[in-house]
């Protein structure tokens, strides 16, 4: 098949191209190549005769037509998003025109191209909106995120996420394009972008650093592992009826305090501190995130039943994998130590994890 992956070189949509290409799919990779991607994560695959990559920014409508028209994709998984709560706190109108706007483009090019294909290739199309658990809220300590549960974003990252999401969905209610939301739960693997929480949690504690943890660290996360992610994904595309959603989870509920310790645990072991006392000892209380959603927790049932689907890795094997690759991959890993500062606060403060 030919895939169109928007924001193909961040952490999500790379593990898509790499995937897709060693099975033999071709695959046009479209990203504009902002802080958060990373043309290293589709090394591997950047001499394949199958990939192709053009720089380009999802709002440029007429790049994005001429994409369509030369490549004909016949399914497009639209992953290029500002994804990261803290910045969305800090500069909300990028979100909204790369969450919304942008998703707008990609839906009127898509059905333009839709609507000139035969039966055949109408019926076969889809068009994936990648999105997040964080549209629904947040949770108590009961209860799981199902495709019925309302939406109710609380940051803006998430409320532009939703925007997007329900364009997808009027887009197919309004004009009959097959579009299908996927709502996923947190990531985490190899490439994942430094300022998120597991590769902050495994950089700091390399270097010695403090290890920082909003607030008390009991807020909650379901965590899946980057590859059970996008086998869901082609399960949607594959076997996704047009117009539904599906809730993907890992179903590995873990509070970010004992996610910290646990990766720590795992360095003790791999590499343990010259001074012999552990890495969770460094761990430090940061003040907390403004609006930071409690409990996020997935009923992935609807993707097992209807798509056959189901993770693979449990949060322990999936975080033994990550750290060894993070050991592995030192140069990704320890890259430019010094370089951020705490978002989502005004004045900003040193050393803070991201979500």
């Amino acid at each position: 098949m030919r895939f169109l992956i928007t924001g193909g070189c961040g952490f999500i949509g790379s593990a898509a191209a790499r995937v897709l290409v060693g099975a033999g799919h071709q695959v046009l990779n479209i990203d504009k190549l902002t802080y958060a991607g990373d043309l290293r994560t589709v090394a591997a695959v950047a001499g394949s005769p199958n990939y192709r990559f053009e720089k380009m920014d999802i709002l440029d409508q007429s790049g994005i037509a001429a994409s369509f028209r030369d490549f004909a994709p016949q399914a497009v998984f639209h992953l290029a998003a500002e994804t990261h709560v803290d910045r969305s706190i800090d500069d909300p109108a990028k979100f909204i025109d790369t969450n919304i706007r942008g998703t707008f483009v990609m839906l009127q090019t898509a059905l333009g191209h839709w609507n000139h294909l035969d039966a055949e290739e109408r019926k076969s199309f889809r068009f994936i909106q990648v999105s997040t658990d964080e549209v629904y809220g947040s949770l108590g300590d009961q209860g799981l995120f199902t495709e019925a549960t309302a939406y109710r974003p609380n940051s803006p990252y998430s409320a532009s996420k939703a925007g997007g999401d329900h364009l997808a969905r009027a887009w197919y209610a309004t004009f009959g394009l097959p579009t299908i939301i996927s709502n996923c739960s947190n990531n985490y693997g190899p490439f994942q972008n430094r300022e998120k929480l597991i590769p902050t949690i495994i950089r700091k504690a390399l270097a010695g650093q403090p290890i920082p943890i909003y607030g008390q660290g009991r807020n909650v996360r379901d965590w899946i592992f980057v590859d059970d992610h996008i086998a869901a994904l082609l399960a949607v595309c594959e076997n996704g009826q047009a117009g539904e959603s599906y809730n993907i989870g890992g179903l590995d509920e873990i509070s970010n305090i004992d996610l910290a310790v646990a990766i720590c645990t795992l360095l003790d072991k791999r590499r343990p501190r010259p001074d012999g006392r552990r890495h969770a000892d460094r761990i430090q209380f940061v003040p907390d995130r403004p609006g930071h959603d409690h409990r996020y927790a997935i009923d992935a049932a609807k993707a097992k039943r209807a798509l056959g689907w189901k993770p693979q890795e449990s949060l322990q094997t999936g975080l033994s994998k990550t750290v060894d690759w993070y050991l592995d991959h030192i140069d990704w890993t320890m890259d430019d130590l010094n370089s951020e500062d705490r978002l989502g606060l005004n004045p900003p403060i040193k050393s803070s994890p991201r979500e």
